[in-house]
């Protein structure tokens, strides 16, 4: 068995005295495990860094046994991600995120998605809204995705303003009104012609505290685990500075 595609550096974890094992989230192939020879070398080392995007060759003798890669270098992101606190702690959650869905099972809707958040980790000016999107895109992924189309009570298009938390379907304005206080802020930036807006602070902090508890209640509870480290984290910085990681 052997194949060749691009891959998301998630994690390496130590193998004997100079190997490791790479989890790679890769375009055509899912999330995947493979043994890299010689990996804790002085060569390699710099490569296999989470969040950078090598061009990896999996071979092994039957599909479903660990296998190998061989890697070479596409994207080296995490020296200049190392630098900032917040990129850190983003890169840590794009691997959790990512390791929700289902080993070798391909997303490349997804793949695409986390490359683009990757990229743009250490951009303060864009880097949060795109970690909210991923959220979003793995909840879809995951089979648990918002409707915020259209207004659940009315079918109506505009003026959506909240999320239901039961049913994760968009509500307008007059419509939710009544029960504000139970509903799910809706920011702009996630619907119709604010798609393309930027986010204040406010807007942010209502997007992740959206996805937050869908990803609780539909996922993490569910699966028994405990909301990362790193998500935490990274809204912590958030919050001290204001929704802006200038």
């Amino acid at each position: 068995m052997q194949w060749t595609d691009d891959g998301l550096i998630l994690g390496v974890r130590r193998q004997g005295e100079t190997s490791v094992v790479l989890e790679l989230f890769t375009r055509a192939h899912g999330r995947h495990l493979g043994l890299v020879r010689g990996g804790r070398s002085r060569r390699l080392r710099p490569t296999l860094q989470p969040g950078n995007t090598v061009r990896a060759t999996w071979r092994a003798r039957l599909d479903d046994h660990l296998g190998a890669f061989v890697v070479e270098p596409l994207e080296s992101r995490a020296g200049r991600l190392m630098e900032r606190a917040d990129a850190l702690h983003g890169v840590g959650h794009l691997a959790h995120l990512l390791r929700l869905v289902a080993e070798r099972d391909p997303h490349e809707a997804l793949y695409d998605a986390a490359e683009i958040v990757a990229d743009h980790l250490d951009d303060p000016a864009v880097a949060p809204a795109l970690v909210v999107r991923l959220e979003l895109a793995v909840l879809a992924e995951l089979g648990f995705g918002l409707d915020l189309s259209s207004c659940a009570a009315t079918g109506k298009r505009d003026d959506l303003v909240y999320v239901s938390p039961k049913s994760g379907r968009a509500v307008g304005r007059a419509a939710g009104a009544p029960y504000a206080e139970k509903l799910f802020a809706l920011p702009p930036f996630l619907v119709g012609s604010g798609a393309n807006a930027s986010p204040t602070g406010d807007d942010v902090a209502a997007a992740f505290a959206l996805t937050g508890h869908f990803l609780a209640s539909r996922v993490w509870e569910p699966r028994g685990i405990k909301p990362p480290d790193s998500r935490a984290a990274y809204l912590a910085l958030l919050g001290r500075r204001g929704g802006a990681l200038a």
